[in-house]
């Protein structure tokens, strides 16, 4: 929308400073304001006066009451996050060295995908004015690392299934019928000889394959090797997503209207459409952290705020999503830098190089 409403490169940088000055204060912003810092530019604040009046007249900024200062509209900041987006100060080496200390102790001595997402809500939750969220990837993309399984008693068994992002399933089977030592251990071998670095789905999959057309010896086992896997890999539980959420009361001072905040905390508390929101939004594929305005055309309770966010990604793996809801007035540079920052430590935590 920027290219239809022709802004000059010097009503850019007027409206680049109205959006950061009320960034930092929250409150309207005059044109003497806006002189003064734009000084060395030789702009006066006539100039700047009708500049702001042909940004307002553009939809790009709005007076509140009486008040002689202008606010940024929602379109004002799109066109300033897609100008700071493109540009140099968007970048994970660019987070400041305060706040890249902050989290740097945050995540000291956490392992593991789930351990990292849930430590990185409250930690984006305490680097931005918003809300952190953090998304583990389906559990069904994830993939198989090792499987053991230890007889407990008569057709009771305790299966053991680890994913290459670090996730340990635990799980008590009761079986239909009991399955001796060695057959545990036949079946634990057969799964991590034949099926390491498969997905949990895709391994579901090819065994009912295998049972399906075999008729043998190989059937009984296959059969165990089935039941087993079925059992400690619920298909119900294949594609569950986990959400973690920190940093709930930073909204309360952000939202004038209660009845607009409960309906907000409303929509934070029914996880499963946070969950749909972050993979409607976020792809696992993009490269970079991503800004989304439209929050109420999935979710309308989501109106006036702003997700920002970015994949965590793993050797070129998604283990998940991560980043921050909030107002339109927040820190963008600090924030998306934080967000990026953080999709990328799961890298060197995870990935670290050989």
């Amino acid at each position: 929308m920027a290219e239809e409403m022709r802004i000059t490169a010097r009503q850019r940088a007027i409206l680049n400073a109205i959006v950061e000055s009320y960034i930092a204060t929250g409150e309207p912003v005059g044109s003497q304001t806006i002189a003064r810092e734009q000084a060395g530019d030789g702009m006066s604040a006539a100039t700047v006066r009708n500049e702001m009046a042909d940004l307002a007249d553009a939809g790009l900024l709005e007076q509140p009451h009486t008040s002689a200062g202008r606010v940024p509209t929602a379109r004002a900041f799109r066109i300033y996050v897609e100008e700071l987006s493109g540009g140099p100060r968007i970048a994970p080496g660019r987070l400041s060295a305060v706040s890249r200390s902050q989290i740097d102790s945050n995540f000291a001595g956490v392992a593991g995908t789930q351990a990292l997402l849930e430590r990185t809500s409250h930690v984006l939750a305490s680097v931005s004015s918003g809300v952190g969220v953090a998304l583990t990837a389906a559990t069904g993309g994830d993939l198989l690392e090792h499987v053991h399984f230890l007889r407990l008693g008569e057709a009771s068994v305790l299966a053991v299934v680890v994913t290459r992002s670090g996730l340990v399933r635990d799980r008590v089977l009761a079986l239909d019928r009991d399955l001796t030592l060695r057959e545990l251990e036949t079946a634990a071998n057969f799964l991590n000889e034949n099926f390491r670095g498969w997905s949990v789905e895709r391994v579901r999959a090819e065994i009912a394959r295998l049972v399906d057309h075999e008729r043998s010896e190989y059937q009984r086992m296959l059969n165990a090797v089935q039941q087993l896997w079925v059992k400690a890999v619920p298909e119900e539980q294949a594609a569950t997503q986990t959400v973690y959420i920190d940093g709930v009361a930073n909204l309360v001072g952000s939202q004038e209207d209660h009845a607009r905040l409960r309906e907000v905390l409303t929509a934070l508390e029914a996880k499963q459409r946070l969950v749909d929101l972050l993979n409607a939004y976020i792809d696992a594929r993009q490269e970079s952290v991503r800004v989304v305005f439209d929050l109420e055309e999935h979710s309308p309770e989501m109106k006036g705020l702003v997700l920002i966010a970015a994949p965590a990604r793993v050797g070129g793996e998604s283990h998940g999503t991560v980043g921050v809801i909030g107002p339109k007035r927040m820190h963008y540079e600090n924030t998306m830098n934080a967000v990026s920052y953080i999709a990328q430590m799961f890298d060197r935590m995870l990935h670290p190089p050989q």
